[in-house]
C-alpha cells in the first residue's frame, strides 16, 4: 500500500523542519505533500532547506485548511492519504508506521491519531474530544464523500467525524505517546487564541446537536 502525507502549513517555519524529518524517516511513506498555506514568515523556506524530497505547493492567500488539504490531495499521487500537522511537537518516525499498520493490517475505513503523554493541556484535550485530531489516514475516496462546504464552517476534523457516523465507517484511535502540538494562545497570543478556540467549542457543540443521516 502506497502512502502520500499531506501536511497545511500556515505560519509553520520554526516547526516544521522537525515534523518532515520525522515523516522522512517512517519506512512506509511514499510521498510527501507540503501545502503552504499562505505563509507570511520562512515556512516554504524551511521546507526547501530541509533537503527532503517532497512536493511543496505554495498557495498566494491564507485560504483555510479544508481547502489546503483539497489541494495537496489532487497532486497526490496514491489513493490512500495521511494528514499530519505541522505544529506536532514529539512526532517520530514510529509514530507515522504504527498509524499506517493499524490502517492496512486491520482493513479500516480511517485511523485517528491522538496524543498521549505529550503534555497535560493536550492530552485531556484530546481525551475529551478526540475527534478533533488533525492526524488521520484515510482514503481519497472517503475524502470525496466529505462535504466541503461543511468542512470550512466547522473544521476539517468535525466533518470527518460526522462523515465517518453517516457512513458507518470503520475507524480506530492510535495513540501518538509523547506527541502533542502548540496551542492556538502560543501561536496567536492569549486573548486570539481564547477566541478561536471558543469558536472551535462552539462548532464542536452545533455539529454534535446538528443531525447526521444515517447510511441505509
Amino acid at each position: 500500500m502506497k502512502v502520500s502525507v499531506i501536511v497545511p502549513a500556515y505560519n509553520e517555519a520554526e516547526r516544521i523542519g522537525s515534523v518532515l524529518e520525522a515523516i522522512n524517516n517512517a519506512e512506509r511513506i511514499d510521498n510527501i505533500i507540503v501545502v503552504d498555506d499562505g505563509s507570511t514568515d520562512r515556512t516554504a523556506e524551511r521546507v526547501r532547506e530541509s533537503g527532503i524530497d517532497l512536493e511543496l505547493i505554495r498557495l498566494e492567500e491564507n485560504t483555510g485548511k479544508a481547502n489546503a488539504l483539497s489541494r495537496g490531495i489532487e497532486a497526490a499521487p496514491d489513493r490512500t492519504i495521511m494528514f499530519l500537522d505541522a505544529d506536532l511537537r514529539g512526532l517520530e518516525a514510529k509514530h507515522v508506521d504504527d498509524m499506517i499498520r493499524t490502517y492496512q493490517e486491520e482493513d479500516l475505513d480511517m485511523v485517528i491519531g491522538v496524543f498521549h503523554k505529550g503534555r497535560l493541556n493536550t492530552d485531556l484535550s484530546q481525551k475529551i474530544s478526540p475527534h478533533l485530531s488533525g492526524q488521520r489516514i484515510l482514503s481519497v475516496d472517503t475524502w470525496n464523500k466529505l462535504d466541503k462546504s461543511k468542512a470550512e464552517e466547522f473544521g476539517v476534523e468535525m466533518a470527518l467525524t460526522k462523515l465517518s457516523l453517516a457512513e458507518n465507517l470503520s475507524t480506530k484511535k492510535v495513540k501518538l505517546t509523547g506527541v502533542t502540538h502548540v496551542m492556538k494562545e502560543e501561536k496567536r497570543g492569549f486573548a486570539e487564541g481564547i477566541k478561536s478556540r471558543l469558536k472551535m467549542y462552539m462548532n464542536i457543540i452545533k455539529t454534535t446537536f446538528t443531525p447526521t443521516k444515517q447510511k441505509k
